[in-house]
């Protein structure tokens, strides 16, 4: 069930109004069901890989708990297993079969590997990625296994954040489930702003800006550099508006009940260095990989060579956890490439600075760093959104193309057109606006501690506070893009 879709409009008050309702022993019988029916809205035979990897997690996990030596780590491994073999058979088979097909092929031998004709289910790697982080976490002895069923079955399919996170630690999640949460409208006022902060970056924001996102890199090969370069700006700020605002809307219903989510982006685009940015960006993903991949194998308390090569297979992991696609694994290394290189160079970069008279700690170098962050994270976007490598290059390779044009706005018409409609400048006005509005508002979080972005109208004018809410609900409801249209990070 889409979050921007008619069906939950109607899904979520019932589900919370009747959440409240129940005695506290039924409440996660209540929002189990409701989270099978929010899954199963999508293609309902799935549900049974995810009872599948449950039951196997919520066994192994006791038998992690009560065995001793060798057998809890073989306990783990089965755990593991099960759930990279259900990633390894529904998302990977077919890229490396493929792949291995294409070797053989260029080796003369005519024996293929059949591909199989089956659908990747919705957030897999997402429910996958935190039911394994629930039988690391047993076994490492920092939590006690589940007993109940059906509360380690909700901890793994709760609706809000079950297919694009967070990917949350049963440490902050299951206990939670557990606990009696009373009605509290604090609570639900912070939830409902953030949901509608969520909808306005998703319907206004993301999916505006997917339509010139699709014109660019549907028909790269007709597009001029300025084009090029507009789309792939503007494909920055769709996959951060689509992505952190479904962490918004998770958040936001999860809170409305009383339940607390982690944070999953803080400012990314302010980020000064690339290594800042992975502090910033879909944060439950970034620290799901330093704990349960950098660190141990070896993370930085080894030789700097060696952690060059722990950094570098991280990223080239988690690009793989994007897709099976050359792209994400190639977008993966271009992110490995620039901290490694960001590492190596610091002090020569500082130094050189320094000689020109921009001091490291000054504004000149904060602004500096941060453009500099955006373009390196821009650029890379490229092989992310590229349907295949020979898109990507053709793109990266032509931005710089056909610059000439762009006084007459000749290069731009078939790009902005595309979303404002006869008139080029009033399109590439309203879409830069709303890029714009987000980075303003994000801006005024730092000089505010860090609040949410609607908190920042908390102690202004009642007149400027609900007429800006209702700016929003307004334009979401007469500028929104209302075509179901996923969000990006469903495909994952």
């Amino acid at each position: 069930m889409l979050f921007n879709s008619l069906q939950f409009l109607l899904f979520f008050p019932i589900v919370t109004i009747l959440y409240f309702l129940l005695p506290h022993k039924l409440r996660w019988l209540h929002l189990l069901v409701a989270s099978c029916i929010f899954y199963m809205a999508f293609v309902p035979v799935y549900i049974l890989i995810l009872f599948f990897t449950i039951v196997i997690d919520y066994i192994a996990g006791i038998k992690i708990e009560l065995a001793t030596g060798k057998k809890r780590k073989l306990f783990l491994i089965v755990s593991l297993l099960a759930n990279i073999g259900v990633l390894a058979v529904f998302k990977y088979y077919n890229f490396f079969t493929g792949n291995l097909n294409l070797a053989l092929s260029a080796s003369g031998s005519g024996f293929h590997l059949p591909l199989l004709s089956i659908l990747l289910p919705i957030g897999l790697s997402f429910h996958t990625f935190q039911a394994m982080s629930y039988t690391i976490e047993v076994y490492r002895s920092h939590q006690k296994a589940e007993r109940h069923f059906g509360i380690y079955a909700l901890y793994v399919m709760f609706y809000p954040q079950l297919v694009a996170g967070p990917i949350e630690r049963p440490q902050n999640l299951l206990h939670q489930f557990h606990e009696l949460h009373q009605f509290n409208m604090d609570n639900c006022k912070e939830g409902l702003k953030q949901m509608l902060w969520g909808f306005f970056k998703k319907i206004v924001i993301a999916d505006r800006l997917a339509m010139v996102v699709k014109v660019t890199y549907s028909h790269s090969e007709l597009q001029t550099g300025p084009a090029l370069a507009i789309g792939t700006i503007f494909f920055a700020f769709q996959i951060y508006c689509d992505f952190s605002g479904y962490s918004d809307i998770a958040i936001g219903a999860a809170r409305v009940m009383g339940f607390d989510l982690m944070k999953n982006f803080n400012r990314p685009y302010f980020a000064r260095s690339i290594s800042e940015f992975w502090t910033r960006w879909h944060i439950s993903l970034s620290t799901w990989f330093k704990d349960y991949l950098y660190i141990p194998l070896g993370g930085n308390r080894v030789s700097t060579q060696r952690m060059y090569l722990n950094l570098a297979i991280v990223f080239v992991v988690s690009g793989l956890w994007h897709g099976a696609n050359w792209t994400f694994i190639t977008w993966g290394a271009l992110h490995a490439f620039y901290l490694i290189f960001g590492l190596a160079t610091k002090p020569a970069r500082v130094k050189l600075l320094s000689a020109i008279g921009i001091a490291e700690h000054s504004r000149v170098f904060a602004i500096l760093s941060v453009f500099s962050t955006f373009c390196l994270a821009t650029y890379a976007w490229i092989f992310f959104r590229a349907a295949d490598l020979h898109d990507a290059w053709y793109i990266s390779t032509h931005l710089f193309t056909g610059w000439g044009q762009v006084c007459s706005l000749h290069g731009l018409k078939p790009l902005i057109t595309a979303v404002g409609g006869s008139d080029t400048i009033i399109g590439a006005f309203n879409l830069t606006l709303g890029c714009a509005l987000i980075l303003f508002l994000e801006l005024a979080q730092r000089k505010a501690a860090h609040v949410p972005v609607l908190d920042l109208f908390r102690n202004s004018n009642r007149l400027i506070r609900w007429g800006f809410y209702y700016l929003l609900i307004i334009s979401i409801l007469l500028i929104g893009v209302y075509d179901n249209q996923e969000f990006i990070y469903f495909q994952f």
